[in-house]
Order: C-alpha cells, then sequence, then structure tokens
C-alpha cells in the first residue's frame, strides 16, 4: 500500500510539474492556469489509441474553457479540434444562441417594401420631369441637372460616413467607364422621347426592352430563343404597332429615342448584373450606382455644353415667361425622385434575378402608364388602350418563360 501511494503520489507530482511547464509556455497564461486546475484530476484519463490528456471542459456563464497549450498539436486534440472548440464557444455566447437577439425583417417584406418605394419615385419623376420637359425643351441639360443632383446626395452620403467610400484602382474605373457612357445615354434618350411625346407612349414603347434582350442575346452570345419565348414576343411588337398607330401624341423622334433608350438600358442591365457578379470586384450595388452616376454627371457636362450651352440662357427663360423659382422646385423634386429610384432599383437587382427583376419592372410600367394618364388626362383611344394592354400582357408572358425555362439552346 505504501508503495502504491508513493507510485500515485510521483505520478502526481510528476502530471503538476508538466501543468506548470506547460504554463510558463502558453500564450496566455490565465487560461493555462485554469486548465493546470485540472489536470492532476485528468491526468488518469486517456484517450483510446492516441496517449493524450483529457481535460475537462468546464461551463463558467455559459462559455466553455477551450484547450492551451496543454493539450498536444496532433491528433484528436489537436488545431483542428481546438478551432471546432472556439466556434462552439463563440456559438454558445452568441445573442441568437442566447434568444437575446432581436428577429431579422423577412426578406419578402423588405423586398416588397422596396418596390413599393420605386413605383411611387418612378411616378413622381415622370410627372414632374414631364412638367419640367414641357417648359423647357432641352433634355440634355435636364439630364445633366438629374446628374447632379445624384451626385450631391452620392457626396453626401460619403461624408456623413453613411455608407463606406470605395477604394478602386485604375482598372475597375475603366470597368465602369463603358456603363457610365450608356448611362448618359440611356437617360438622355428616355428625356428626349418625353419631351416628345406623352408619358404612356413613351413606356409603352420602353415595353419592348424583351424584345431587344432577346435579339443581343441571339447575336452576341449565340443563344437561341425556344418558340415559346418567340411567340411571346408577338403581343409585346404587336401591341406596341396598335399603340403607335392610333397615338395622338405620336412624333417620329420621340418613339426612336425611345427605342434607343431601350437598347442602351438593356445592356446597362446586362453590364451591372455581370460587373456585381464579379467575385474579384469589391464593389457593392450601392458604390457601383453611385460612381457610374458622378462619372455621367462628368460626361454629361459637354455634352449639354455642346447642344444646349448656346440656347438655354437666363434670356430664354424670361422671353418663355417660366417662372423660375416654381422651375427649380420641380427641378429638385425630379432629379431627388430620379436618384433615389434609380438607387434603388439598382438595388433590387444586386437582391433579385434579372428575370424577376423584369416582371417587377413590367408592373411598374403599367402603373406609371395609368398614374400618367390620370395625371395629364392624356386622350387614349380604345385601339390605343388596347395596344398598350397587349405590349404589357406580352412582357408579363416573357417573364413567365424565361423563369419557367431559364436555359435556352445555343445555335
Amino acid at each position: 500500500m505504501q508503495t502504491m501511494a508513493a507510485t500515485a503520489a510521483s505520478s502526481s507530482s510528476s502530471s503538476v510539474s508538466r501543468a506548470w511547464a506547460a504554463v510558463r509556455r502558453c500564450p496566455s497564461p490565465s487560461l493555462a492556469l485554469r486548465h493546470a486546475a485540472f489536470s492532476s484530476s485528468a491526468s488518469c484519463c486517456r484517450v483510446a489509441g492516441g496517449g493524450a490528456p483529457v481535460l475537462p471542459l468546464s461551463i463558467r456563464g455559459g462559455r466553455l474553457l477551450l484547450p492551451c497549450a496543454l493539450l498536444p498539436e496532433g491528433g484528436k486534440n489537436g488545431p483542428s479540434t481546438r478551432r471546432m472548440t472556439v466556434a462552439a464557444a463563440a456559438a454558445a455566447a452568441s445573442p441568437s444562441a442566447e434568444g437575446g437577439g432581436k428577429p431579422a425583417i423577412p426578406r419578402t417584406v423588405q423586398l416588397g417594401a422596396m418596390i413599393l418605394v420605386w413605383y411611387l419615385l418612378n411616378i413622381y419623376f415622370n410627372i414632374y420631369n414631364k412638367l419640367i420637359l414641357k417648359a423647357v425643351p432641352f433634355p440634355y441639360t435636364i439630364t445633366t441637372f438629374q446628374f447632379a443632383s445624384g451626385s450631391f446626395f452620392i457626396t453626401l452620403m460619403w461624408l456623413l460616413n453613411l455608407h463606406p467610400k470605395p477604394r478602386l484602382s485604375l482598372q475597375q474605373y475603366a470597368k465602369i467607364l463603358p456603363l457610365a457612357i450608356i448611362h448618359v445615354m440611356g437617360n438622355a434618350f428616355t428625356n428626349m422621347s418625353l419631351g416628345k411625346v406623352a408619358v404612356s407612349f413613351t413606356h409603352t414603347i420602353k415595353a419592348m426592352e424583351p424584345f431587344f434582350s432577346v435579339l443581343f442575346s441571339a447575336l452576341f452570345l449565340g443563344q437561341a430563343p425556344s418558340i415559346l419565348i418567340l411567340g411571346s414576343l408577338v403581343p409585346v411588337v404587336g401591341g406596341v404597332v396598335l399603340a403607335s398607330m392610333t397615338e395622338v401624341s405620336f412624333n417620329w423622334i420621340g418613339f426612336w429615342s425611345a427605342m434607343a433608350s431601350n437598347v442602351t438600358n438593356q445592356s446597362r442591365n446586362v453590364f451591372s448584373k455581370k460587373l456585381l457578379a464579379d467575385k474579384e470586384e469589391t464593389l457593392d450595388d450601392i458604390n457601383l450606382f453611385s460612381i457610374m452616376t458622378v462619372m455621367s454627371f462628368l460626361l454629361s457636362v459637354p455634352l449639354m455644353l455642346y447642344v444646349d450651352g448656346i440656347k438655354f440662357s437666363p434670356s430664354y427663360l424670361q422671353s418663355t415667361g417660366v417662372n423660375l423659382q416654381e422651375l427649380c422646385l420641380k427641378a429638385a423634386i425630379a432629379g431627388t425622385c430620379f436618384h433615389f429610384y434609380q438607387q434603388v432599383s439598382y438595388s433590387l437587382l444586386a437582391r433579385i434575378s434579372p428575370v424577376t427583376h423584369s416582371v417587377a419592372n413590367s408592373v411598374k410600367r403599367v402603373v406609371v402608364i395609368v398614374s400618367s394618364v390620370i395625371f395629364f388626362r392624356t386622350p387614349i383611344s380604345p385601339i390605343n388602350a388596347f395596344g398598350t394592354a397587349l405590349a404589357l400582357v406580352g412582357v408579363f408572358l416573357y417573364s413567365q418563360l424565361k423563369k419557367a425555362k431559364p436555359k435556352t439552346k445555343t445555335a
């Protein structure tokens, strides 16, 4: 018995010596001391086949005491085990694990609220923009002012640290430059069309975006559309033709400007989605749109000075009898709505698929057309209304078919 006691005492003394030696080696002495307290009781416990001591994990205040340098570097209690234990401790200490965290807003509610804001801002923009273009028919100047309004809000956002400032290389700026050029052209063409024809007619023509999407995919990507998708484009084209034939405010400049806007805006959406999906890029949707807006403003200034600079002057405003204060107020409202509705649109594009975005855009067009007809009391014949409705139904069918058949045949 004395011999066994002496052996046990010698083993315990040796175990304690090893524990204190590990304390001196441990990068966190306080953590090692806590494990040292358990080392003597754990010295007789062995992992089957491993020969490594197993230290008890004590739970204090909802946290686990993590293994330190007392554990060997290899085997079951090696680095991988320590990493798993750290993850478990972090999960146990998180507010969600303890039930103290607040439930997040459902994603469907967030997207629904964003779409509603998108629609409302778009309605106000189209109404006030049309009022300005009727008083001052200078689409390039109006476009520049709208980009200037957006640049003001973006600069304010960065100065107040409401969103992290982007740090880009020259190569990244070079990638965004084509998007900015397309962005300028698309908005300039839209304002040209709105200045010449009714808001409802411009948006009826812009409903032909799916047609150009299919055309570009076939020409540049070699993607042959299915027969069903081609069939859905028939009511789109037919509806636009019927609406154009019976449109009271029909004008060729307004018609072709809206068509050109279709081409540029569709190209911008495709390239933007590709850039946002690039894992090597560090841009989010807000900063991408912000940089593109500022670059668009810088690009539109020389275009405005070249085209409208001589015509648009204080003497011209006096000759037309326009109330300058009222004009500036409407322009400010239109510029604000213009920036934020496009910002929300870009944020949605980063959160949902292009097909879902296209469906939401189609519904938005219906809302804008109906609201503009009511506000401006635009005369619409039954055939014109039928053509507009037919085009919008075709767009909806196209969106549903694209969603059901995401893969197209390659020519």
